[in-house]
């Protein structure tokens, strides 16, 4: 590091929090994946896809038949979506 630089340290508890409120994400997910995810699930046709809809820091938010229809409750909770492959 030079003399000019200036190092950033981000606490695990900050990292966690980055995005909340303001950030969800989008994934096209297998139910098996899901079940976990989602306690009380109902049971599913194996290998049905979904799209789950999840805050910053993980936590589950809503399941949706389509793509358009997570993005929707994405923007209906005032979230920033963004979609992970």
């Amino acid at each position: 590091m030079t003399q000019n630089e200036h190092k950033t340290t981000v606490t695990p508890q900050q990292l966690a929090h980055i995005g909340e409120g303001a950030i969800a994400y989008m994934r096209e997910m297998d139910v098996a994946d899901l079940k976990g995810k989602f306690p009380g699930m109902p049971e599913m046709e194996p290998g049905t896809k979904l799209w789950a809809l999840f805050a910053a820091d993980g936590q589950p938010i809503l399941l949706a038949d389509a793509r358009d229809a997570a993005l929707a409750g994405a923007l209906q909770n005032d979230l920033q979506p963004v979609s992970l492959h």
